[in-house]
């Protein structure tokens, strides 16, 4: 034992945790990207995982903040190489999670956001499953989710039209994750996603630093 450090320094040391994984898929315009948004300015231990894509930026979007934006042959060399935890096509352009930073912010005890569709959580629970906390966001009505599809400035309605017509399928994957929370109320929503950070946080499993913690407890006088 380092005589050093006093006994909660070290005791906290010890119980430093691997970060989370935490996935939001939803259709396209059920608010997973919103809610992304509030849980990482809520939390100051969660990131938001920037994914590469080759699409185009949307208006007022920047290329290392909100996606890694590349032509399509460096995005398949990047996969070829294994450097992807996750990647897929959607309408027509791939997506994908750079490897090395996620990986080093989950070995630090960060807590990592995903806003991916469910093809890119299969891949994440195939590559990860024991970091991995897979949260589905279903719309509170098909009319909501067309309304707020349709007060989308940026996209046209061909984009549009291509969504709704995307979003059963999507829906179809809902049992595929842990979680499934109705969007009814984004402030509601929030809170009970955080509810559901907070305890996965305290899973005996993802705090390897309990055993030595509780033995030094029981070998105290």
């Amino acid at each position: 034992m380092n005589k050093d450090l006093p006994l909660s320094d070290m005791s906290e040391a010890r119980l430093t945790r691997r970060g989370i994984m935490l996935v939001l898929s939803s259709p396209s315009g059920a608010g997973k990207t919103t809610l992304a948004n509030m849980l990482i300015a809520a939390d100051p231990n969660c990131t938001l995982s920037i994914s590469a894509t080759t699409r185009d930026p949307r208006p007022g979007e920047a290329h290392g903040k909100d996606y890694f934006f590349m032509d399509r042959p460096a995005f398949e060399a990047m996969r070829e190489r294994g450097a992807l935890l996750e990647w897929a096509e959607v309408f027509g352009n791939l997506y994908g999670t750079p490897r090395d930073c996620v990986e080093l912010a989950l070995s630090r005890g960060r807590d990592i956001v995903f806003d991916i569709d469910w093809q890119g959580t299969r891949q994440l629970h195939a590559e990860a499953p024991g970091d991995l906390v897979r949260v589905f966001i279903l719309p509170p009505s098909h009319r909501a989710l067309a309304t707020r599809l349709r007060g989308r400035a940026s996209d046209s309605d061909e984009v549009v039209a291509r969504r709704m017509e995307g979003a059963a399928a999507e829906m179809r994957h809902w049992h595929e994750y842990d979680y499934v929370l109705v969007n009814r109320e984004l402030s509601d929503t929030l809170d009970t996603l955080r509810a559901i950070l907070a305890a996965e946080r305290c899973r005996r499993d993802r705090n390897p630093g309990l055993t030595a913690f509780v033995d030094e407890l029981l070998a105290e006088d």
